[in-house]
């Protein structure tokens, strides 16, 4: 559970780990997701040289308006780095990609990933771009609860009947 302009936000979460012997199965990840993030290892060259093969199955499986951020992982270890991190911002920029590094192991930006992620879905919502007042949410990966979201109009969208934080 994260917070947005103080609603309460509860993020899905699953971990790939981007095995290639999954990759069948993630591909049913991607249909039901709002948000992806598409994690390398900034100490081998090879997992970045495998971002645009698993951007594609994003790409083609998922919402057209799906948030993907790309992360730089192991930031602490930026003495063994493989690729710079102008190289990532590139890639990103050239792929309407959000960028950050991060580390897992100091948890540096690991937060700020997620709430950026959310946050930009949110405003998606917010600014219509996803449409939260139809059956089709469960297709962009969202589902409103108590209170709903406001929409683009400053309505709302949801009933007190609906269990559960603002959306998933």
């Amino acid at each position: 559970m994260i917070t947005i302009d103080n609603k309460p936000i509860k993020l899905q979460i699953g971990d790939t780990a981007g095995q290639e012997s999954f990759r069948s199965i993630t591909r049913s990840y991607y249909r039901g997701a709002a948000g992806a993030l598409l994690v390398y290892d900034i100490t081998r060259r090879e997992s970045f040289n495998h971002l645009f093969s698993w951007l594609e199955d994003v790409r083609q499986q998922a919402n057209a308006n799906m948030t993907i951020m790309l992360i730089g992982n192991k930031c602490d270890l930026a003495h063994r780095r493989a690729v710079s991190t102008e190289e990532g911002e590139q890639f990103a920029k050239e792929h309407g990609l959000i960028f950050m590094e991060a580390s897992a192991k100091t948890a540096q930006n690991v937060e700020e990933a997620f709430i950026n992620t959310a946050s930009t879905i949110y405003k998606k919502i917010q600014d219509g771009v996803l449409d939260v007042s139809n059956e089709i949410l469960q297709s962009d990966g969202i589902k409103v609860g108590y209170g709903g979201i406001p929409g683009p109009a400053g309505g709302r969208y949801g009933s007190a009947s609906q269990a559960g934080g603002c959306c998933s």
